[in-house]
């Protein structure tokens, strides 16, 4: 499950476990990154601009590899078993997918091609880690994602990352999830109508008949 921030990642992937979980079977949810374990410290490092202000400040090679480094240590010490498991639908809020959608934006369009080649054949071939059977992509217009960021932090207080702070990157990340959905066959899932978002439980039963549920 993947998309731009505030597209309502976190909230489907409940709301598809549970649905999943009503017809008896067996769920694991996984949240990337894993901000409480040490696998994500170059990402929490990376993300708290500690590298630079601006995501550009780190090229996408670079940043892909500390958020691929989190998913390869958690899926080794920690899921990997319930990958394994053919009764086990493992679901996660945010993968391989997230390095497409914002690192990908770091990049001139004629090198995006090369760069999922590199990406795929870099999680998925070099490090091992498990491809998706699905990938929903939870498609919000950027002005409706910072709309919502900056109600998000206005209520929670929370300080944005540096992906969420830059207006500007958003819109590239959209562009470039867009090329990404189409040349990888992504399941794209559109979450808005006119300038609004769409209801949580109109995205969900979407989402349950696009996976024949």
């Amino acid at each position: 499950m993947d998309g731009l921030d505030a597209s309502g990642k976190e909230t489907q992937t409940a709301l598809l476990a549970a649905a999943l979980r009503e017809r008896g079977r067996k769920v694991r949810v996984l949240s990337f990154p894993m901000y409480d374990r040490e696998s994500s410290a170059f990402v929490r490092l990376y993300l708290s601009g500690a590298l630079g202000a601006h995501p550009e400040d780190t090229n996408a090679y670079a940043a892909s590899s500390f958020f691929a480094a989190d998913r390869y240590l958690s899926y080794r010490l920690d899921w990997r078993k319930d990958a394994e498991e053919p009764d086990t639908v493992v679901i996660a809020n945010r993968y391989t997918t997230a390095n497409a959608v914002h690192q990908l934006a770091k990049l001139p369009p004629e090198q995006w091609e090369s760069f999922l080649l590199w990406l795929w054949d870099y999680e998925f071939n070099k490090l091992g880690i498990p491809k998706p059977d699905v990938i929903l992509y939870l498609e919000m217009l950027p002005e409706i994602s910072v709309r919502l960021l900056t109600r998000r932090s206005e209520q929670t207080g929370a300080a944005a990352d540096i992906h969420e702070a830059d207006r500007g990157f958003i819109e590239k990340s959209y562009r470039a999830a867009l090329y990404a959905s189409e040349k990888l066959g992504w399941t794209r899932v559109v979450c808005y109508r006119g300038a609004e978002p769409r209801t949580r439980e109109e995205i969900h039963e979407e989402i349950l008949s696009r996976l024949g549920l």
